[in-house]
């Protein structure tokens, strides 16, 4: 297949969704397809007039034959092309479902996809859940959307920290959906027993960022936070093995990346239920609370920080839930499928 893929730039942006889509794109090109990127312009995923231009080049520069893919951040720049109508939208999570938006720009999205997600030739989720919610929320065909769940690398598995005290990481880009302000106050009610917490992402919202920085002062617990920034390759690596309780306390997400690298590492999980995540965790490996909820999230958090030995078992759960999940290997062949099926 001759493949144009569009996202919002730059492509090397560090969060689990471009992580997603530098490895389909490279997976493409090693099966054989001709793939190009299209990174495109402006604000997404609310798109102002420069986000508009550049999916309208997009569109002018399609070559006769050749299959538009578009990353859901940004498809709403879309909105009114008919080309859409013969395109294939990748969905991580509806951006109408973003936490943090102002009631308006939700409303905005969520017309604009609504509009956009039936009339497109297919749309390609990453999880299951969402796959449903496209279905029972905008009004797409069932039989018009396909899954391609991310894939995850072997990896050594975490040694720990080695104490004392429990070592949390939690990794994703600091925007409100993350929930690391419920993950704060969590903490901040066990300051009586040890633990740090180091918190890997870009601040992607750079007030959200610094107000969060200025919540671990307020709570008291600012000494034992590290606000890493970006970190990726062998650096991360090694932040993942010396871990020994990785956290998440997203309000939603459409698979949840960061979570499935931490089982495959065998790291015991304190997360939340938003969205895939209720299905991604084993019961066994992962203590699990409602989103939004900093006091259940803190009572659950106590036993398995406090507790090593629950650690360990909650561990070994999760190592054996992390070497049952899907592979990057044959992730680009199953999306490729899911490209074809579109057009057959």
């Amino acid at each position: 297949m001759r493949i144009a893929f569009a996202l919002p730039a730059p492509l090397d942006a560090i969060s689990g969704g471009y992580n997603y889509d530098r490895r389909i794109l490279h997976g493409l090109r090693e099966l054989g397809h001709v793939v190009r990127v299209e990174e495109m312009a402006g604000r997404h995923p609310l798109p102002d007039e420069a986000a508009e231009a550049a999916a309208r080049s997009v569109v002018g520069r399609l070559a006769e034959g050749e299959v538009l893919v578009v990353d859901g951040l940004g498809l709403p720049a879309f909105a009114g092309l008919p080309a859409t109508a013969r395109a294939v939208g990748l969905i991580h999570h509806p951006t109408a479902l973003e936490t943090g938006f102002p009631a308006a720009d939700r409303e905005a999205l969520l017309q604009r996809e609504r509009a956009l997600f039936p009339a497109m030739a297919r749309l390609i989720t990453t999880s299951r859940l969402t796959a449903e919610r496209l279905s029972a929320e905008f009004a797409v065909a069932p039989s018009r959307i396909g899954t391609v769940e991310p894939g995850t690398e072997e990896a050594a598995r975490a040694a720990g920290s080695g104490g004392p005290g429990c070592s949390i990481l939690a990794v994703g880009t600091l925007v409100p959906r993350k929930g690391y302000d419920v993950l704060l106050r969590a903490l901040a009610r066990l300051t009586d027993i040890e633990w740090t917490l180091t918190i890997v992402g870009a601040p992607r919202d750079p007030v959200h960022a610094a107000g969060l920085k200025a919540l671990a002062e307020e709570l008291g617990i600012a000494q034992r936070v590290t606000f890493a920034g970006e970190v990726e390759g062998e650096a991360l690596e090694a932040l993942y093995a010396r871990a020994d309780l990785f956290a998440s306390a997203s309000h939603w997400e459409g698979y949840g990346m960061a979570v499935a690298e931490a089982l495959a590492r065998g790291l015991p999980l304190a997360v939340t239920s938003g969205g895939a995540l209720a299905d991604l965790a084993p019961r066994d490996a992962a203590v699990i609370c409602a989103p939004g909820d900093a006091n259940s999230l803190s009572r659950a958090m106590r036993r398995p920080i406090y507790d090593p030995g629950l650690r360990q078992a909650m561990a070994d759960a999760a190592w054996r839930a992390g070497q049952a999940l899907p592979r990057w290997t044959d992730r680009a062949a199953a999306f490729a499928r899911e490209i074809e099926a579109a057009f057959a």
